[in-house]
């Protein structure tokens, strides 16, 4: 009769099942943390603790989620788990921007489905289409990101809309207008005849366009003599400009030229015999273009008469000047103004310069009011409407538009051009496509329109008072990470122009203000203030738009025909930008100034940008400790994702096929402060990783099994490979520290998963499996061995718990489910103290020796295995020869267990020595050579070890000596036959 001795070994026993099944367990883990009450446990937790407090950068509520929606919250609730961890009381409030064009717009497409004019629609029915649209998106993006196990006050959320919200951030704009920094004015705005808006600079996007270009010719009207002694000879002779605007040529009023830049007068002499620029004919162009000038306007020849300073010339024609139809219109004289900003490195070296439709053109104006009014040109011109259309007032061009409705070409450009045919003005045209600024909603191509408009001031004119000055200040006394995201926002505020906070939509909080019609002065009222904030609290900023708002708001004091109420709606940046006022300040549960803002790198023009400014202009100082950024998700070929180009997989695909702890996987695994890449091979390599950890932990729990305290054996009274395993622990938790700190996970979860592949798994497991199987109950060797798995476990299982939650917390309920004295979730844990007097530096590089010298015995096994001259490395018993130093590395050890071989001997080499024929070598372990041979004696039947002493215990004839001591001391009896072992 045969014996089964796989009843006598202690097999791993664990209901923690191989395969993951994620997206059926992880709902369930939902379900158990809602019942649990979990976010309300860790609450009362850390209660009293200090406060690390990361503010959610709201996301806009439109949508379902992106990839990079899911890197940025996963990212978020990995810092915030972590913190808690570690003993903080990290709340964490999510929140949503609910404001705003996006919204507006899929509120008219809709209309315009239906045939429907949104100016037919009452604003206040508007209003609320918008708002129930962004109360559906929040209620699904809410769903989705818990789904991604991201843990938060998802029942008390913030929204811009909810009417604290609106009211709160209608007192903000009230502060600076209190302070002296809110003003209108009328300068050039990015402006989208599309929407009908002005945009902010976060909200453009910069995509290939293509855009006509023109060379027009301003001919010299008066000259200086400032440089030379004959500057008369320039008179009536061209400046040459270049321009990729044709439609702006209407609203030119300057030249601007560079003191820089070296000026010739050149003279065509062969040029075919319809062409624009014609045998004869000078123009004054910069010397390093003259050639890329005369190449577009098809000139054969032309030779250089001289150099011309352009400080000799003060005022040019426009080019339309005493054109038929002009009415004059174009008939005055165009200054020649230095500028830093004109280059050779395109054009001409002259500069056409437009106040109204410009950021440089407006400065230029600014900077030379004198010389403009010299000229009759005291304000900004007003040229295009709001639909991007000439104003009636401009002859021969009224009504022509820029672009169409859909943000197609329209007809301004070809008219500016056949009026410059006709004036003789044009020398070339061509096209050309460049980078240039589009509407991130539309896609439509933007202009720079001369509107009035709403501005916070940068006030550069108070010094050390200044917005600039104080959120510069303020820059400079925050962490950022990385830290080139501080050079990054300086480098912005220090040149940024006022902020323009107005915009010509009807969905969000209005610029709740009154302007005196006889002046524009802005009304400073308390009472008034306190009526609006008062009815915004009630009732949102539906109040405003409501019949009789003005007479409401105004009081019995004040005539409303006298004030002008505006209608105006606060930028969706400012209301984001406010977030601190409304969720820090007002939430007994949080605190002010937040410890973290975290966003992507696209922030720093958006959300860092408009916090800091705005908290800045309103308390003196930052809302922020810290700034964090993460770049954007790229596809696996670095390519932008996008659904329109087909590579964007979503995070919902991931989680159906793969589970949201394989997402969080690849967040914590990528260095987040690039731009992470992303796709189908990625998240398979992540589901690869993950059944790695997902198996050790297996392990973990299968060899815990009935484990008991009292089993527990002191460090020092263990072998040395688990006192080295405690110092692998010593070591990560210094690292997990670490990490926690800089914000930075990839290194550690790096090393984590080295030492669960690598150290545990390939190593130390494959070690001790023989005696956790096969040793006895009671043996010293294994209960060391199991007081280093509970403790591995109760470390690995708190340091995946912020990573891999769902995982982690399957893990702690597979082991203590039904302990009364555990906490019943992973997640109401703190980070073990993990001992330093574990860390030994000198133990860890003598093992570091150890494992190089077993490198070699696998290595030759491995080959013996291949050549199928052996089917388990227990059969081997190899001869090994090392340097001495090496050898002294294993001196007690029992080397055969290391290398999990029944026998092995070893033996000192001689330096210089040649290794033994047919002997296995490693070129990075120098001086060692193994020579493979069989392993004698007789299989053990139930550790499997091949060794001469099999059959010595007549009681137990088919085992060793170590396994027949076991069997009689279980007090099993005696038996015959064969079996399997461990």
């Amino acid at each position: 009769m045969s014996t089964d001795y796989k009843e006598t070994v202690f097999l791993p026993k664990t209901d923690f099942p191989m395969r993951g099944n994620l997206s059926e367990r992880e709902p369930e883990t939902l379900k158990r943390w809602a019942a649990l009450g979990l976010y309300a446990r860790l609450r009362e937790a850390s209660a009293g603790k200090e406060k690390f407090i990361l503010h959610d950068g709201p996301p806009y509520a439109n949508g379902h989620l992106h990839i990079g929606h899911a890197l940025n919250k996963i990212l978020k609730d990995v810092i915030n788990r972590s913190r808690q961890m570690l003993g903080k009381d990290a709340n964490y409030v999510p929140g949503w921007d609910c404001h705003g064009l996006p919204i507006e717009w899929m509120i008219e497409e809709q209309y315009r489905a239906l045939g429907k004019d949104k100016d037919d629609v009452p604003i206040l029915e508007f209003r609320r289409e918008c708002r129930e649209f962004a109360e559906k998106w929040v209620a699904i993006q809410s769903e989705e990101f818990q789904r991604l196990g991201v843990i938060g006050d998802w029942d008390d959320p913030y929204l811009t809309m909810a009417l604290e919200a609106e009211a709160r951030i209608a007192a903000e704009l009230m502060k600076f207008a209190e302070n002296g920094r809110l003003y209108r004015g009328s300068k050039p705005v990015m402006w989208s005849v599309v929407e009908k808006t002005a945009l902010a600079e976060a909200e453009v996007e910069y995509h290939d366009h293509v855009s006509p270009t023109i060379w027009v010719k301003f001919p010299i009207r008066q000259v200086s003599g400032k440089a030379s002694d004959n500057p008369t000879e320039l008179q009536d002779i061209p400046v040459v400009i270049w321009t990729t605007t044709p439609w702006t040529i209407p609203a030119n009023r300057a030249i601007a030229y560079s003191k820089q830049i070296k000026y010739g007068l050149y003279e065509v002499t062969s040029a075919p015999a319809d062409n624009w620029a014609s045998v004869g004919e000078k123009l004054v162009i910069a010397d390093a273009l003259a050639e890329s000038v005369m190449a577009a306007a098809k000139v054969d020849e032309y030779q250089r008469l001289r150099g011309v300073d352009p400080d000799d010339i003060r005022e040019c024609d426009h080019p339309l000047h005493g054109i038929e139809g002009g009415e004059g219109y174009w008939d005055y004289r165009v200054p020649m103004l230095p500028a830093d900003y004109v280059t050779d490195e395109a054009g001409t070296g002259f500069v056409h310069t437009a106040p109204g439709h410009g950021a440089d053109d407006y400065i230029t104006f600014m900077n030379n009011r004198e010389e403009f009014a010299r000229v009759g040109l005291t304000e900004v011109p007003h040229t295009v409407g709001e639909s991007g259309e000439y104003f009636d007032h401009i002859p021969l061009l009224a009504g022509k538009r820029i672009y169409t409705d859909k943000g197609k070409e329209g007809d301004a450009n070809n008219a500016v051009i056949e009026l410059l045919v006709q004036s003789g003005a044009l020398i070339a045209r061509g096209r050309l496509k460049h980078s240039y600024p589009h509407s991130w909603r539309s896609k439509a191509p933007l202009i720079f329109r001369n509107t009035p408009q709403w501005f916070i001031s940068m006030g550069d004119d108070k010094g050390d008072d200044s917005l600039r000055a104080i959120a510069l200040k303020a820059i400079e006394e925050t962490r950022f990470v990385p830290a080139s995201g501080k050079t990054r926002l300086h480098g912005m505020i220090e040149t940024r122009p006022d902020w323009v906070i107005s915009r010509q939509r009807a969905w969000g909080v209005p610029i709740a203000v009154f302007v005196r019609r006889s002046d524009g002065e802005v009304l400073v009222d308390a009472e008034v203030n306190a009526r609006i904030f008062n009815a915004f609290m009630r009732e949102g900023a539906d109040a405003w738009f409501a019949d009789g708002a003005s007479e409401r708001f105004l009081g019995n004091g004040r005539d409303p025909d006298e004030w002008e109420k505006i209608d105006d709606i606060l930028d969706v940046w400012f209301e984001s930008g406010s977030t601190h006022a409304f969720v820090l300040e007002q939430r007994d549960d949080l605190e002010w100034p937040a410890s973290l803002y975290l966003e992507g790198t696209d922030q720093h023009r958006g959300w860092f940008h408009t916090s800091l400014l705005e908290s800045c202009g309103t308390r003196g100082r930052a809302p922020f400790d810290a700034v964090l950024t993460h770049g954007f998700v790229l596809d696996e070929k670095a390519r932008k994702m996008s659904k329109s180009a087909g590579n964007a997989l979503s995070p919902q695909d991931v989680i159906k096929q793969y589970g949201a702890d394989v997402l969080r996987l690849w967040v914590v695994g990528t260095d987040y402060t690039e731009d992470p890449v992303f796709g189908p091979e990625t998240v398979k390599q992540m589901a690869d990783i993950y059944r790695r950890l997902r198996n050790t932990l297996r392990f973990l729990l299968g060899n815990l099994e009935g484990f008991d305290p009292g089993e527990r054996v002191d460090p020092a009274d263990m072998p040395e490979l688990e006192r080295w395993v405690l110092h692998r622990l010593a070591e990560l938790d210094e690292k997990l520290r670490r990490a926690c700190d800089d914000f930075e996970f990839h290194p550690f979860f790096a090393a984590l998963h080295h030492f669960c592949a690598a150290d545990l798994s390939a190593f130390y497991f494959d070690i001790r499996k023989d005696a956790l199987y096969c040793d006895g109950i009671d043996a010293p060797k294994r209960r060391a061995a199991r007081t280093v798995l509970d403790t591995v476990f109760d470390c690995l299982s708190a340091w995946l718990a912020p990573f891999l939650c769902f995982t982690a917390e399957e893990a702690w309920i597979a082991r203590f489910g039904d302990d009364p004295g555990r906490e019943e979730s992973v997640h109401l844990r703190l980070f073990p103290k993990v001992p330093q007097a574990w860390r030994d530096d000198a133990l860890a590089a003598k093992w570091e020796n150890i494992r190089a010298l077993r490198r070699v015995v696998t290595g030759a096994l491995e080959i013996e295995r291949a050549e199928k001259r052996i089917g388990s490395s227990l059969q081997a018993a190899p001869a090994v020869t090392a340097p001495q130093g090496l050898l002294e590395a294993v001196d007690g050890l029992d080397f055969a267990e290391i290398c999990i071989t029944s026998d092995i001997s070893l033996a000192a080499g001689v330096e210089g020595g040649k290794p033994a024929k047919g002997a296995f070598t490693l070129e990075e372990v120098p001086g060692v050579w193994v020579v493979p041979a069989p392993a004698r004696g007789g299989k053990c039947a139930r550790c499997w070890r091949f060794l001469p002493e099999v059959g010595a215990n007549k009681a137990w004839p088919e085992t060793c000596g170590r396994c027949a001591e076991t069997l009689e001391a279980s007090g099993r009896p005696a038996m015959a036959g064969s079996g399997a072992g461990g």
